[in-house]
């Protein structure tokens, strides 16, 4: 090189280059050049804008452009705003049926406060899924960012603003709904109270969802923060656990709550200035009824001595420190919570960072990285000066471990036929030829010829239309094996990204060579793979996604790997191999043919012009005319003579010399515009030729060969039937491999599996440190809810699973399904016993981080404890293989994430409204009471709750007793005894004869009764939760079966 540099500093092409850069600035001054630059750019930006701007247009017109973009995107895809609505709807139907008609009394107390709970709720978490919206515009927007065509905060507003139609109609319909079928507060001031205090807490929370989403770089890390703030809104809006009961060191969450202001509100306006009839008195019953108003008490919190009426006010103030006085104050704060929390989004948007690329660096396995790598490598400079040309590496010698074919493939007569918008098209017409062992024939064509089409139609890869003609091997047509006899090389380089080079040509090989071939020697096989293609530096390297990892030249030698490893006996297409390359790479792809047809192999090869050196390189041309007519088949002849004859024989224009021959025939057949030029059919006059009726005659003779090569029969008599399956592989051995190639996949994602861990350690620590076992009623409440706040977590983990699902499901159904590698339902199992695994040490995580915090051990004895505290594993072991087996048949046959998430969410939000904590079971409408038994959630809430708190007495909260007056000279105890045999509950003191203290329950099993639920069932509803998982798993299976596999096939052939 240095030799090369002295020879360029002395010579007169230097010197005549100096001069000219010296003249040019002679006569065009830097400094004027660049005011003439400036005052150029000036005049194209606004007015206003800044001159230092890389902006051109003013920031109201970028937000008014994009507000432009985001409403045409919505009409022109609105399948996921639409599918919110629906959710939204349903969900507000079967709120408004649970809790219907609630009466005007003392009994509906709960029931008020839980639905204006659960509808806060709604409101407010409709924007979770926000967070996955940004993340799918996130890479569009900041590409678009880095070209400075707009502020990313200028999208952030377009995106909130152009989602408010569909929020406002959603508020309006879901608040109607159950706002008037649950019987609240029949008043208009009210009502529209009501909508105004939920319209405000939606546009919060989709302020806060999206910032988080800003502020963290994928959304398996986005799903952390999201879920540990959703996870404290709902515990610390004051329903779930009361103010009272909040630990001291927790207190601050409720202030700075958002939810909690809300809430307070709505119960406010529900509750003030009104008197509710008492519908339960204490004690009541035969001998009760003629006793003095004083003695008796109303069983609700709030109620006083004496009194048949409870005051709304008193039993909010007293139930949870709720003031009327607090309601309008509680709007003001809101809006303050609206308008920090915007501002904090847009300023998030405009600094949000995209992933660090770590650029095309090769990663290597643990202990896999070459010895001289680092030392070839280390030095950026060095690899960009000292790396040997590519073509000068690749060794152009037959390789005599490549599979020679020996079989000649052809095709007459083939036609192929779609219907478009009930019109018949014709994309080819009576296409003839053939491919033989030894030789490259390219597939060439002017755009819309047709040429991927003839590709995927002769690799029976079509998936619908009308197919007619013949295609044969060796005049025997073809059968339902040929897909996986011959290789197909796509144009997209399409890989698992965390697998290695070495093991994406190893699954290749395993899977898709003869089941006769030992393990032993396809392994070897790869290896000479590797050796063939140059490919020792970075076999052991991760693949990585495109931008990171192997970089294009070695993803497209890969491609060609995983093809040649099934060692196809046929021949080899390739689609387009050199698109997207530089000159030298496409050099050396073309290399790699060469190498493969000197090994006897044939090849088919699609491509888009090309030089004519590249072009020279191959030995027979197919030339496609629009419609997919043939125009030439036949040699191309030393310097492509044969083809240039041809065409100037019939009419073309004599090629220029110092053309190139690819340009010049697809320039001379391609379709003018210009009416008084003269007009060829070169279809026809190929019809015509007498190379035409040459190939006819080869084709024929080529129809006529005995059966003795490349056969179905003659295979099969060899003995090597495996080849003429439609799966080479057994179902065991495709199952094993794929299964151990779905757990690396799982294993070399860290993010996923950290972000998981991390979701699941972090949400079990704070509800179990928030949530307090005592067994109080209002203790036992809160345990109850420490249980339902984990099934609340679902829509978090299942956003976690069904990304990760959908990469695989992609490269199975664009290269492996076509290639017949293995059947779909082994990626669907290996996808679930995978994640299945990983759940289960979720599992245990959650045993340690959430059972021992919130002190359910406290509720067992010794002699129970072990047992108890197994089956609590048990059931949260249930609940997370419920979750990943429900998660999986959710996506299987969906195309988004998004749309799946909808759809699953919708489900189990079903599950857990109907499961009995929200509403009782003996209070859930007749219609209803089906979904009680039919919901996982109930078995689950009801096995995790009796195990935990069976057995144990209650002690009741100062403001749980209720008290009243000991009538005439009885104690408390001869005049509460009748009753508490009847309606069960303690006395405090039954000896006393002035003030009767009484607490409503005795024993936890009392609790659990009131919520239908029952030790003796524990180990019955274990069993059940099994049938959910095994019907999850069949639901995963049939429904990908049912939308996504071709039964038959949707070609037809004429």
């Amino acid at each position: 090189p240095q030799e090369f540099a002295s020879r360029w500093h002395s010579s007169p092409q230097r010197k005549a280059l100096l001069h000219e850069i010296t003249a040019y600035e002679a006569n065009h001054p830097p400094s004027q050049r660049l005011e003439e630059y400036k005052s150029s750019r000036r005049a194209e930006q606004f007015k206003n804008q800044r001159a230092k701007s890389p902006y051109t247009i003013s920031y109201a017109a970028q937000v008014k452009l994009t507000l432009w973009r985001g409403w045409r995107r919505l009409l022109a895809d609105p399948g996921f705003t639409i599918a919110s609505l629906v959710f939204n709807l349903i969900m507000a139907l079967v709120l408004g049926t649970m809790f219907f008609d609630l009466k005007d009394d003392s009994s509906s107390f709960y029931y008020r406060g839980g639905l204006i709970f659960f509808a806060l709720l709604f409101n407010a978490f409709a924007s979770q899924l926000e967070v996955l919206t940004v993340y799918a515009e996130r890479p569009v927007v900041e590409k678009h960012n880095r070209y400075a065509f707009y502020h990313q905060s200028a999208q952030a507003i377009a995106s909130y603003v152009i989602d408010l139609p569909y929020k406002t109609v959603n508020m309006i319909i879901f608040n109607l709904l159950i706002y008037f079928m649950a019987h609240l507060r029949r008043d208009a001031g009210h009502f529209f109270f009501f909508c105004l205090t939920s319209y405000l807490t939606t546009l919060v929370m989709s302020c806060i969802y999206r910032t988080l989403a800003c502020v963290t770089r994928t959304t398996h890390q986005a799903m952390i923060p999201v879920s540990i703030l959703s996870l404290g809104l709902m515990i610390y809006t004051g329903f779930t656990m009361p103010t009272d009961y909040m630990l001291g060191w927790s207190r601050w969450m409720n202030y700075i709550n958002p939810l909690a202001y809300a809430f307070e509100a709505l119960m406010a306006s529900e509750f003030h200035n009104r008197k509710f009839a008492c519908a339960g008195m204490v004690p009541q019953g035969p001998g009760y009824d003629d006793l003095p108003a004083d003695s008796r008490i109303c069983s609700v919190v709030g109620a006083e001595p004496g009194s048949s009426v409870v005051d709304g006010d008193r039993y909010i103030n007293m139930s949870f420190k709720y003031y009327n006085s607090n309601k309008w104050r509680n709007i003001g704060i809101l809006l303050g919570f609206l308008f920090g929390f915007l501002i904090l989004y847009i300023i998030a948007a405009e600094h949000a960072k995209p992933p660090r690329n770590k650029g095309e660096v090769l990663v290597f396995r643990k202990g896999r990285m070459p010895s001289n790598f680092e030392k070839d490598h280390g030095d950026v400079e060095t690899q960009a000066t000292d790396r040997p040309v590519v073509a000068e590496k690749i060794n152009n010698s037959p390789s005599s471990g490549l599979t020679a074919g020996a079989s000649v493939f052809h095709w007459e007569d083939l036609c192929y036929d779609i219907q478009i918008k009930g019109k018949d098209r014709r994309l080819l017409d009576h296409v003839d030829g053939w491919v033989k062992p030894g030789k490259s024939t390219a597939l060439m064509g002017v755009s819309g010829a047709g040429k991927t089409t003839l590709l995927d139609v002769l690799a029976t890869r079509v998936t619908m239309g009308i197919v007619s003609g013949n295609t044969h091997i060796d005049g025997l047509a073809t059968d339902s094996s040929f897909q996986h006899r011959v290789g197909y090389v796509q144009q997209q380089d399409l890989h698992l990204t965390t697998m290695t080079v070495r093991e994406a040509l190893e699954f290749s090989a395993l899977l898709r060579q003869s089941a006769e071939i030992s393990r032993a020697d396809k392994l070897a096989y790869v290896e000479h793979v590797i050796d063939m293609l140059d490919m020792q530096e970075f076999s052991d390297a991760v693949i990585g996604t495109p931008g990171e990892g192997l970089n294009v030249e070695q993803r497209k030698r890969l491609t060609i790997g995983v093809e040649l490893a099934a060692r196809p006996q046929l021949l080899v297409f390739l689609d387009e191999p050199t698109s997207g390359l530089d000159s030298q790479t496409s050099w050396a792809i073309c290399d790699l043919i060469e190498k493969l047809t000197a090994s006897g192999q044939a090849v088919l090869c699609t491509i888009h012009q090309p030089s004519a050196m590249l072009f020279q390189r191959f030995d027979r041309l197919l030339l496609l005319a629009p419609g997919g007519k043939t125009v030439y088949f036949g040699d191309l002849g030393e310097q492509s003579q044969t083809l240039l004859k041809y065409f100037e024989r019939n009419g073309a224009p004599p090629c220029p010399e110092d053309a190139n021959p690819a340009e010049y025939m697809l320039e001379i057949i391609k379709p003018s515009n210009d009416e008084e030029a003269e007009k060829i059919d070169w279809h026809q006059i190929w019809r015509d030729s007498p190379e035409f009726q040459e190939v006819k005659q080869e084709l024929a003779r080529l129809n006529s060969l005995p059966s003795t090569r490349g056969s179905a029969t003659s295979a099969l008599e060899n003995g090597d039937a495996s080849q003429h399956k439609e799966f080479v592989a057994s179902f065991s051995t495709q199952f094993r491999e794929v299964l151990i190639r779905t757990w690396k996949h799982f294993w070399r994602s860290p993010t996923y599996i950290w972000s998981k861990i991390a979701l699941i350690v972090l949400s079990s620590l704070y509800i179990g440190f928030t949530f307090e076992a005592k067994n109080t009623i209002q203790g036992l409440q809160n345990q109850l809810y420490a249980i339902f706040m984990y099934m609340v977590l679902f829509q978090s983990l299942s956003d976690q699973i069904m990304p990760m699902f959908l990469p695989q499901r992609d490269l199975y159904e664009v290269r492996e399904r076509p290639s017949k590698i293995y059947r779909w339902n082994t990626y669907i199992l290996s996808n679930i016993i995978v994640e299945a695994a990983w759940n289960t040490l979720m599992a245990v995580l959650i045993y340690f981080t959430w059972y021992y915090p919130v002190g359910f051990v406290r509720n067992t004895t010794s002699d129970d404890q072990a047992i108890r505290g197994f089956l609590v594993f048990l059931y949260l072991w249930m609940f997370m293989l419920f979750t990943s087996t429900f998660s999986h048949a959710a996506i299987v046959c969906i195309a988004t994430a998004e749309e799946a998430g909808v759809i699953a969410t919708l489900l189990w939000m079903l599950s857990i409204s109907f499961c009995g904590v929200g509403v009782a079971y003996k209070d859930i409408p007749k219609f209803w009471t089906f979904m009680y038994r039919v919901s996982p959630a109930t078995y689950i809430v009801g096995g995790i709750m009796s195990t935990c708190v069976w057995g144990s007495n209650v002690k009741c909260a100062d403001n749980e007793v209720l008290q009243m007056a000991v009538p005439g000279n009885m104690t408390c105890g001869d005049y509460m005894g009748p009753f508490i045999k009847a309606a069960g509950g303690y006395l405090l003191d039954r000896s006393s004869t002035d003030v009767c203290k009484y607490c409503s329950l005795a024993t936890t099993d009392e609790f659990l009764h009131r919520f239908n639920i029952d030790y003796d069932d524990r180990w019955w509803h274990f069993g059940l939760l099994w049938v959910y998982i095994f019907v999850n798993v069949a639901g995963a299976l049939g429904f990908y079966w049912l939308f996504r596999v071709p039964r038959g096939s949707g070609v037809k052939r004429a």
